[in-house]
């Protein structure tokens, strides 16, 4: 007869005196208090007041968005409901319950926080001896904005629409004037209200769109006035003159109504186009795999963020001696600005994975190849055949790629919570601190 234990779920009892008792010594959460507890209060953004309800420790609230970042949770609501449910996370509010509009406000305006904590982990590392900068690797992976890419809208489907939301707003104002229908002459009718709100949201798009062309014509002005000068200086037949920038957005430009920041990009080829932002990440080549710097644009290629994310490391950590990237890093200007700060950069050229022999898929169609003639690309292709570049430049894709990894498998991490590029980038520090955490604190207890 099988034997079970008993159990009584009316049966009464009282807690430890002390909640750590029913938390690990080796739990995380012990780990993220310490670390919080570094940051100066100073780098918090704390209201003003002079009297109603005190506030929640801000070292308090960073500790909680950590930890759950760190265990997964990351909607303000279900954070919330942790500080009931799960004993750490109530072990680290100390038994306090901060409700989710405080949480999400916590989160939107606390950057500089996030960075304050961010460099204390990394300096903690340093201190045990567990970082060392020497050579780092930079990577970006594309992870989805808090809105959908059908709400994209192109300049000229805008230009179309607010055209024809004008006329229908005419329309229907001109028709609850003759109906008398709303008895309160402040309020607007609901297809009216409706209708204006999306106008009012195309019309902001537009605006986005000329502004950015204008700033793009502007920027193309001196190169043109110089073809200009040189095309009415030439002798002989000139050919025709050079075109003058045009500061009208192209018709196929979109612009997102939800999060206007983001933008339509993909992973690949391959891959569908959603509506994401490019993070990136330079992590430590050298065996901590720790995250050293961030990084967030709304540009599908990486070949901006190259130099300023790698230079923006100076005033913290300092300039690490090279830098392994991928082919999509590649651009001269960002190669020469490490090189003059006396960094060595290693950025692949062309494809560098070749085809495995026994793979499934039928092999590629052969192309021919591609003939490199900039010298700084021919200067970067002897310098990764020889061995000494090849063996270093092999620590790349087992540095970062597997940091992306954890952060999407292992912590979940697929989208933003956030909207705008300022409170995103604070968002995908706080994913990197998280990380962080996770990774130091397995390094110290391994």
């Amino acid at each position: 007869m099988a034997n079970f234990l008993p159990f009584d779920r009316d049966q009464p009892f009282l807690l430890p005196p002390d909640l750590k008792a029913w938390i690990p010594d080796d739990d995380l959460a012990h780990f993220v208090i310490a670390a919080v507890e570094r940051v100066p209060l100073h780098s918090f953004a704390i209201p003003r007041r002079t009297g109603g309800k005190p506030q929640y420790n801000p070292r308090l609230m960073l500790a909680l968005l950590i930890y759950c970042y760190a265990n997964g949770l990351f909607s303000s609501r279900r954070i919330e409901r942790a500080t009931y449910r799960d004993i750490a996370v109530r072990f680290i509010a100390a038994n306090q319950h901060p409700d989710h509009d405080t949480i999400a406000t916590f989160r939107r305006t606390n950057a500089q926080a996030f960075e304050a904590a961010f460099l204390q982990v990394l300096l903690l590392a340093r201190e045990t001896g567990l970082l060392r900068l020497g050579t780092v690797s930079i990577d970006g992976t594309k992870i989805d904005a808090n809105a959908s890419k059908i709400r994209s809208v192109r300049y000229d489907r805008a230009v179309a629409l607010r055209e024809r939301l004008a006329a229908d707003i005419a329309a229907l104002t001109a028709q609850a004037e003759a109906a008398d229908a709303e008895p309160d002459p402040q309020a607007l009718p609901g297809e009216l209200a409706r209708r204006d709100v999306l106008k009012a949201k195309l019309d902001e798009a537009c605006a986005r769109l000329e502004a950015q062309a204008q700033a793009e014509a502007d920027a193309a002005r001196p190169a043109y006035e110089e073809k200009k000068a040189a095309h009415a200086a030439r002798k002989g037949r000139r050919g025709p003159p050079p075109s003058p920038p045009d500061p009208t957005p192209p018709a196929d430009r979109q612009s997102n109504l939800t999060d206007p920041d983001s933008a339509l990009m993909r992973r690949s080829r391959t891959a569908e186009y959603r509506q994401a932002y490019n993070a990136q990440a330079v992590v430590c080549a050298e065996g901590s795999q720790l995250i050293l710097a961030t990084g967030l644009s709304a540009s599908a290629s990486d070949a901006p963020s190259l130099a300023p994310t790698i230079l923006a490391m100076e005033p913290t950590l300092g300039l690490p001696a090279a830098v392994l990237a991928d082919c999509g890093f590649g651009s001269r200007e960002g190669v020469e600005q490490l090189q003059a700060r006396g960094i060595d950069p290693l950025v692949a050229i062309g494809r560098t994975q070749p085809h495995r022999p026994y793979d499934f898929r039928p092999p590629p169609a052969v192309k021919p190849e591609r003939q490199i003639k900039e010298p700084w690309r021919l200067d970067m292709k002897a310098k990764l055949e020889t061995p000494d570049g090849q063996a270093l430049y092999k620590r790349r894709k087992q540095t970062v790629e597997p940091v992306f990894g954890i952060i999407k498998s292992a912590m979940g991490f697929l989208r933003f919570h956030l909207r705008g590029l300022g409170p995103v980038a604070g968002e995908w520090t706080i994913v990197a601190l998280a990380y962080n955490c996770r990774r130091l604190h397995r390094l110290c207890h391994a």
